[in-house]
């Protein structure tokens, strides 16, 4: 990516970042759609460097500003994510998590989906292309989640997932590999589709110093989420 463009692009992003929450401990964010949460190879703009940023200009700190990764969104994935501000805060955070109390809700799009609700149990494995597949127990990681429709548009229906384990591209694998990729997902399905219909729209954990329990919900209205109307009146 071009420098100049780089730059002035990150600056754009810093001004427009929808922050839900701020304190000296944590900061919780909406990643926007096709953003990576944090950097990789591509060089490409991504939520972590966003974040010190924003920081860095707005308590005029000087030097490297420190923000800890707790979780991750896939890059065409949008919604409701929390960065730790100190590394005490990242550490209980990531404790949470592995304790299961950190409580992950998402919304898809799925195409000619008949079912009303419930779980899949499956053993994940990544290969070489860096794509997850469903695979044998002694070659995988447990992977669970629960779903349940909450309105249906002719042959598509919104469906509301809670993730129970946090696996590589898990969501789109499970659906994708029963025969219901999300609407839009070019890796796993065979849309011609220009945007995933993932969100990460409640998140739900304990404050890693206040121990208060903090909830978040943020509903998509982009793209085909918006045939399902305004979700907020659910």
């Amino acid at each position: 990516m071009d420098l100049f463009y780089h730059v002035g692009y990150m600056v754009d992003m810093k001004n427009k970042l929808e922050i839900l929450y701020e304190d000296n401990h944590i900061i919780v964010v909406i990643k926007p759609i096709n953003v990576l949460s944090q950097g990789d190879n591509t060089n490409d703009l991504d939520m972590v460097n966003i974040i010190k940023s924003y920081l860095k200009e707005k308590y005029n700190k000087p030097g490297n500003v420190y923000v800890g990764l707790v979780h991750r969104l896939d890059r065409p994935t949008g919604g409701i994510m929390v960065f730790a501000k100190t590394s005490k805060a990242a550490s209980r955070l990531c404790k949470s998590i592995s304790d299961g109390v950190f409580s992950k809700n998402y919304l898809a799009v799925v195409s000619n989906f008949n079912k009303k609700s419930g779980t899949f149990c499956d053993y994940l494995k990544k290969d070489s292309n860096n794509n997850s597949l469903v695979t044998k127990k002694e070659d995988g990681k447990y992977s669970v989640l629960n779903y349940e429709v909450i309105k249906k548009i002719d042959n598509l229906s919104l469906v509301k997932i809670e993730l129970i384990t946090g696996r590589h591209h898990q969501i789109r694998v499970q659906f994708a590999s029963r025969g219901y990729p999300l609407y839009g997902d070019q890796r796993y399905g065979k849309s011609n589709r220009k945007q995933l219909a993932l969100y990460a729209y409640r998140l739900e954990f304990i404050h890693p110093v206040k121990k208060e329990k903090m909830i978040f919900e943020r509903f998509p209205k982009y793209g085909i989420f918006r045939k399902f109307g305004d979700l907020n009146e659910r």
